[in-house]
């Protein structure tokens, strides 16, 4: 897979700011910079015959030969540049007209606006980065948190990269073994490798996969939030809660029953840990079509969910809970659940309900949602639950999806290789697993990468001007 040969341009920064830059890369990157730009000063020299990491002070002009902007101009040559080709980078006032009219110059002299990623999916294809590293770039720009940015720096940095080459190296070393008899396979006493030593290095393989693999719930509950469903009854306060832990009204407050009909979800940071909170449906018996299309919407996100916030109505704490317990207890089995008894305010004193079968990991208490009242305790009591490591520089945890399939069919393949080595399997099918494990680790880096449609899938999501 090649790169096109269109030189490429896009503006690198956001709107708002007092500096405005544009990024150009391509084989006629210099070329087209120099037509648009006139250097300042002394040396009147064009880009095209300056060195490499330089900066240049001059005027960006239109073909009137008007000044369009005073800006500076870095240099940046194959392949020692982000993209590994030959690039500049202009820095303009940041006036959305200015930007707009640099770019519109470098377009009538030859250049495209870049799409999504562009530059990034360049940088990958001429070799400056592996698929991995690439992905963490835009992990990096969407960080909202130490943790999160932590996790991309080691990323971008080859800190998965580095783990998944000592894994590779260790594959082939099998996979040379094990095809160096067949290629001898008409000596059947000839054995290169000990299979007891196969089986040992195979087991070694197959449990820093799983180390790797084991990441990724931590890994995703940091860079998604951990999802907390809100549940319960119909006005017990669930609205009312979702917008006291964020801070702002996200769902309507009624007291009109059956409400929220739909899943309402925001996300906040508690001490260093995003939550991502969803607002369900309440759970009754209902006639009405579209609300109960809710609550079958309730059911799925309480499987979703890592914790659940069961909202309990403390003034009506006589009420049987039986029916309702018994649709909500078998879904939060392995799930940490919190009894949020709501509306302490009303009754003053402290609430506790009889409820059967709960789950080990459950905590209780008494909050007022309406007031404000214990809810600093409860956000204290999801961290806690929550039980979130924290993430140091240069840990390698698994925070994509596309990564952590791709690290399970590995196992799979290796636990074949297991099984194959103890059941005595022919060398031939044993080394096809090895090679369907390589190919799956080298997936993640984007080694053996042929499909159009993965990279576009991958660098759609970026943003232009990166």
């Amino acid at each position: 897979m090649t790169v096109d040969n269109d030189t490429i341009c896009a503006i690198a920064t956001g709107s708002g700011g007092a500096i405005g830059i544009i990024r150009v890369s391509g084989d006629n990157a210099i070329t087209i910079t120099d037509k648009i730009f006139t250097p300042a000063g002394h040396d009147r020299s064009p880009l095209q015959a300056r060195n490499a990491y330089t900066v240049t002070y001059g005027q960006v002009r239109n073909a009137k030969g008007e000044t369009v902007d005073d800006v500076l101009v870095s240099l940046f040559r194959a392949p020692h540049s982000y993209t590994g080709e030959d690039s500049t980078e202009i820095s303009c006032h940041g006036s959305t007209y200015i930007q707009q009219q640099v770019m519109q110059l470098l377009i009538d002299n030859g250049c495209r606006q870049a799409e999504p990623g562009e530059f990034t999916r360049r940088a990958f294809l001429n070799g400056k980065m592996d698929l991995s590293q690439a992905e963490a770039v835009a992990d990096l720009i969407a960080s909202t948190s130490a943790a999160t940015h932590r996790m991309a720096m080691s990323q971008m940095r080859g800190g998965i990269s580095m783990r998944l080459a000592a894994l590779r190296e260790k594959l082939l070393k099998l996979t040379s073994l094990l095809e160096l008899e067949l290629d001898f396979s008409d000596h059947e006493e000839l054995e290169f490798a000990d299979r007891s030593e196969l089986r040992h290095t195979a087991t070694g393989i197959n449990d820093e996969i799983s180390r790797l693999a084991s990441t990724f719930s931590i890994g995703n509950a940091v860079k998604s939030g951990v999802p907390v469903a809100i549940i319960g009854e119909t006005n017990a306060g669930k609205s009312t809660l979702l917008n006291a832990l964020v801070g702002e009204d996200r769902a309507i407050v009624s007291d009109i029953h059956g409400t929220t009909r739909d899943v309402i979800e925001d996300t906040v940071n508690i001490d260093g840990t995003t939550f991502r909170f969803i607002d369900t449906a309440g759970i009754r018996d209902t006639s009405d079509t579209i609300e109960r299309l809710g609550i079958e919407r309730t059911f799925k996100k309480i499987s979703q969910a890592d914790i659940v916030i069961w909202m309990i109505d403390a003034t009506a704490q006589c009420a049987d809970m039986t029916e309702t317990s018994e649709k909500i207890i078998p879904l939060c089995k392995d799930k940490q659940l919190i009894l949020a008894y709501n509306k302490t305010d009303v009754t003053n004193q402290p609430v506790r309900m009889v409820i059967d079968k709960l789950p080990l990991q459950t905590h209780e208490i008494n909050i007022s949602a309406k007031y404000g009242t214990n809810i600093g305790q409860l956000k204290q009591m999801l961290v806690t639950v929550a039980c979130i490591p924290e993430i140091r520089q240069g840990d390698v945890v698994i925070t994509n999806i596309r990564h952590y399939e791709a690290l399970t069919l590995a196992h799979d393949a290796i636990s074949r290789v297991i099984q194959g080595l103890d059941d005595g399997q022919p060398s031939d099918l044993v080394s096809q697993d090895l090679r369907d494990c390589l190919h799956n680790l080298a997936e993640i880096t984007g080694g053996e990468i042929t499909s159009e449609e993965t990279l576009q899938n991958i660098f759609k999501h970026f943003c232009i001007g990166k």
